[in-house]
């Protein structure tokens, strides 16, 4: 930091500190950036003396990226629906193996992990009550060790209790973010429906939601945000504006994380997904020119199946187009597995990723074929021979994975219109 912004941080501390935490998460998240630029001139640099430093450098990079680590802590009374919320977000269902135990009474007497099982850096904690014996209030912030959770999700299927607010204050005097889940919002409406003749889903609603916001302002909360969910279907009411805030208020790294980990709760999801995943290529890219730049005949055209094999790997499972996966949503959503997969396209969808499908995919694509079966070619050209590889490689790289995300991209929404029975148009 320079001299000119520490002084303005020192000045806000003493004036409002919310803001000059603000102003250093900023600054942060712009140096960030500005270390992926220094990164990609780096490669580039590389790429020309050292190739396979490149390649290592770029292998290296992605892995810190896909395993960025997110922790998520989840908090409430017995009964409120916590085990079913991280049982939901990690796609289980309560009877799976593995699933966060659920009852009616606390099933939590110690804090117990949970990682998403396709994103084993992303974990979801359960954490149990205040007060309790192994938890008494006046040790429990020491106990749970709250600083390492990146947020926290406090859920409730009433009013928010004394011990709820309690834990959200100490959680804001870390300068830690919360957010307060109303959860079973489902069971409240078949209430209602099942009592009032003039029966009005958004007007009950918003009831229940001014219910929760004025008992938090009566507590001090001057603007809370109360998200009323119902934990069996996550796109319903305001999950999707959960994942909307938090995916403005996490640092950029976390957020990828959280994307990635996100069951298909709604079209926008899958479209961010697309757009996260197409900001990757360039990595690919980069590697299949650096591995061309090597100059070992017959290596890169093997490598550059192997870069779009792990890649289309990874799309695959990013949009649960996986074989586990649509076998899951048919079983949750009642539509058969076999109708989901017919409105399905791309033959990458629901099979074994391996170098033979991937080669007989590229070569049903105009132009991808001809040019990463012109690399080799293209070395025996004097002079010239290794730049003209180099660029052979990286272009038919990015024609092929961009095609393929874009297919994918399409499948995964329409897998998710027929889950839901809605219509192609909507």
């Amino acid at each position: 930091m320079d001299d000119k912004f520490d002084t303005e941080i020192i000045s806000l501390l003493q004036t409002d500190p919310a803001a000059a935490a603000a102003k250093i998460k900023e600054y942060i998240e712009k140096q960030r950036v500005n270390m992926d630029d220094m990164f990609d001139t780096e490669i580039k640099s590389l790429m020309k003396t050292d190739p396979a430093a490149a390649v290592a450098k770029i292998k290296e990079y992605i892995e810190k990226q896909n395993n960025t680590p997110l922790n998520i802590a989840i908090t409430g009374e017995a009964g409120s629906g916590k085990s079913t919320f991280i049982n939901y977000f990690r796609e289980m269902t309560n009877d799976d193996e593995g699933a966060a135990p659920t009852g009616v009474t606390e099933t939590t007497i110690d804090i117990s992990s949970y990682p998403h099982p396709k994103y084993p850096n992303v974990k979801l904690s359960d954490l149990p009550g205040v007060g309790t014996t192994k938890f008494p209030a006046d040790k429990y912030l020491e106990l749970v060790e709250l600083e390492k959770f990146d947020f926290f999700v406090i859920i409730s299927d009433t009013r928010f209790r004394e011990n709820d607010v309690k834990l959200a204050k100490e959680i804001q005097k870390m300068e830690k973010k919360f957010y307060f889940v109303r959860s079973k919002i489902d069971n409240d409406l078949q209430a209602e429906k099942r009592v009032k003749r003039n029966f009005n889903e958004q007007e009950i609603l918003q009831k229940i939601r001014n219910d929760c916001i004025q008992g938090l302002q009566n507590e001090g909360f001057k603007s809370p945000q109360v998200f009323l969910l119902s934990s069996f279907d996550l796109h319903l009411y305001d999950f999707p504006l959960l994942h909307e805030t938090l995916d403005k208020e996490l640092p950029e790294h976390k957020k990828h994380a959280l994307l990635m980990a996100m069951p298909n709760i709604n079209l926008e999801v899958i479209k961010k997904k697309k757009k996260a995943l197409q900001s990757k290529i360039k990595y690919a890219v980069l590697t299949s020119a650096a591995v061309a730049a090597v100059p070992v005949p017959g290596i890169s055209a093997t490598v550059d199946i192997g870069i779009i094999a792990a890649a289309v790997t990874h799309y695959v499972v990013s949009f649960r187009l996986d074989i586990p996966s649509l076998k899951k949503l048919a079983d949750t959503t009642g539509v058969p597995y076999d109708d989901l997969k017919q409105v399905i396209l791309s033959p990458l969808v629901a099979v074994k990723i391996t170098p033979a499908v991937i080669m007989k995919v590229l070569g049903q694509m105009a132009g991808v074929g001809v040019l990463l079966a012109g690399e080799e070619m293209s070395r025996l050209i004097p002079g010239i021979g290794i730049p003209a590889s180099m660029a052979l490689s990286s272009t038919g790289t990015y024609m092929a994975l961009h095609q393929i995300l874009k297919m994918l991209a399409e499948d995964a929404e329409k897998v998710f219109k027929r889950a839901l029975g809605l219509n192609s148009s909507e």
